[in-house]
């Protein structure tokens, strides 16, 4: 069952004009002298470029840090903890106590990020090569890490008393790094209803768990007096019947009702929708992000997505003097629609060059931070993220990469050995990355790249074999993603594109050996090879890169 915009509107005590925007909601005349985008497809697509300082940047990190992250046992800990014989929530009873009586909610003010040095991150994720820097809003969980003006559960009222996001857009900025902010919180009128469930079995079976049972007045006294829990929960939306036995049985049924990824107004619940509104806009507003990140298919509940799409490409220009400088991320996008903003496949990747820019986020472990990846070494190395970002961005993509935060603001051992392999790299060889544009084909050899969301995991190893190309002006780079077998590598491509006069390798000054024929560019590789994983050639000439 889906709602209409025009019955959220008539549902609303009070619509979407009057919170500051006109009754066809683009753009509000308090914010913006001058209005260029509509809250439609048509005008977002047809009046929408990429702007190029993204398509530049090509390289961004990602802290996808909130409370879930303070257990360090992994993704979806908010939702799982309340799913009985799930392995989070086993954690969790043993660690804190049955969720009746210990909820999420107590998880939030635990999570104090008492040793976050933001700067010091920061200058770590420059320096591993970062353009842009991309903070968590919110998640599922529905807590804002910022100062929210429409919510109060935020990271300045409960748990690390701090405005996160404000002091990490500082923090980028004075770095010299573009900012962006995701939003996960559209969905977690339907994600979070584990929370208002019970046990299937066992000495509390039956027994609701917190979200169930609390109300603002039970706070009286508490830390968190004031504070209501309907309002971080969503409220019971999808409420599970009483009498339901057995564990399976249980998980089964909120798998089944709350686990579908819902993209409509909730229609028990549209005020969720436009609270979502306000604070998405409250967000877009105070911190005046560079790029916005939404975990939806197209946009969150479709127009009131493209609502706040319009406003945010208006106010941009007008924060950059009639410059549009804002990207927008959303995943699942139709084809036709693509112009309107920049595609994002979460955990996968591309077969082939697309005509508009688009982008890959992953994370070198789970998106939560999870101990147990650190403790068995399990991070994606240095050579895979590097093999990963050069296809991408041969593909006219961008790579945005989370490396988890543990609860406390710190990053571990191992992520900053990472960070640090990724700087040796990126020294040497981000001449052929930033700023380059693709060639007119991606590349050339045996490996095939799996396409589409969550496909990493079939991903197949690339190798020397496998070529790569970008351009920038009149020069044509050549990726050889993997350590040469033998003397010689010869790139096909160039049998017949153009002539070339010099060949360089990154990280090394002097010209290379070469021949060109109608069997391609053979060049002779040093034996004492700079870096490691993944090579550049430089290559110039004449007709090359035309």
């Amino acid at each position: 069952m889906s709602i209409s915009r025009r019955q959220f509107l008539l549902s609303s005590a009070v619509g979407l004009g009057a919170l500051g925007l006109p009754g066809n909601t683009h753009a509000s005349s308090n914010v913006l002298d001058s209005k260029k985008f509509e809250p439609t497809w048509e005008s977002l697509g047809g009046g929408y470029q990429t702007p190029e300082w993204y398509r530049d940047a090509k390289f961004g990190i990602w802290a996808h840090w909130s409370a879930q992250c303070q257990p360090e046992q992994g993704d979806w800990y908010a939702r799982n903890m309340y799913m009985q014989g799930h392995g989070q929530y086993n954690y969790h009873v043993k660690n804190y106590g049955h969720p009746s009586k210990f909820g999420f909610m107590e998880i939030n003010n635990l999570w104090k990020a008492e040793k976050w040095e933001p700067e010091k991150l920061m200058s770590l994720y420059k320096d591993a090569g970062a353009k842009y820097f991309v903070a968590l809003a919110n998640h599922h969980d529905n807590f804002d890490n910022y100062n929210s003006k429409y919510h109060q559960w935020n990271s300045v009222n409960v748990g690390p008393k701090k405005d996160l996001v404000g002091i990490w857009s500082k923090a980028a900025r004075k770095h010299g790094l573009r900012f962006g902010v995701s939003n996960h919180s559209s969905h977690a009128w339907h994600w979070f209803q584990t929370a208002y469930g019970y046990d299937g079995e066992g000495e509390m079976k039956g027994v609701r768990y917190d979200a169930a049972t609390l109300t603002k007045a039970d706070g009286k006294g508490k830390w968190w007096d004031g504070l209501d829990p309907q309002e971080l929960y969503t409220g019971p939306n999808i409420k599970m019947p009483d009498g339901i036995s057995g564990v399976k049985e249980v998980r089964d049924w909120m798998v089944k009702n709350t686990g579908t990824w819902h993209e409509d107004i909730p229609p028990m619940n549209p005020e969720f929708a436009k609270n979502w509104f306000l604070r998405c806009k409250d967000l877009v507003d105070n911190y005046q992000p560079d790029l916005l990140y939404f975990d939806d298919t197209s946009l969150p509940f479709e127009q009131i997505g493209l609502d706040l799409a319009a406003y945010y490409y208006n106010a941009s220009m007008k924060w950059h003097k009639g410059k549009l400088e804002a990207v927008v991320n959303a995943k699942g996008i139709k084809e036709e629609r693509r112009a309107a903003l920049v595609e994002d496949i979460e955990r996968g990747q591309s077969d082939k060059l697309r005509p508009h820019p688009w982008q890959t986020d992953t994370c070198i472990g789970s998106w939560h931070y999870k101990r147990e990846i650190f403790e068995k070494n399990q991070y994606k190395t240095v050579k895979q993220v590097v093999q990963t970002l050069v296809d991408i961005v041969s593909k006219n993509g961008n790579l945005l990469l989370s490396i988890p935060v543990r609860g406390n603001g710190t990053i571990d051992e191992r992520e900053a050995e990472f960070l640090i392999g990724m700087a040796e790299w990126t020294k040497i060889n981000g001449e052929a990355i930033y700023g380059t544009r693709p060639w007119k084909i991606f590349g050339e050899g045996p490996t095939e790249v799996k396409t589409g969301m969550f496909s990493e995991k079939d991903a197949k190893p690339l190798t020397s074999k496998d070529i790569r190309f970008t351009t920038k002006g009149e020069t044509l780079y050549a990726f050889i993603l993997g350590v040469p077998e033998s003397e010689t590598i010869t790139v096909r491509s160039l049998g017949s594109a153009g002539k070339v006069e010099r060949v360089k390798l990154l990280g090394i000054d002097d010209a290379l050996n070469f021949t060109q024929d109608n069997e391609g560019l053979t060049v002779t590789v040093p034996q004492h090879l700079p870096g490691k994983y993944v090579y550049a050639l430089k290559i110039n000439g004449h007709g090359i890169t035309s």
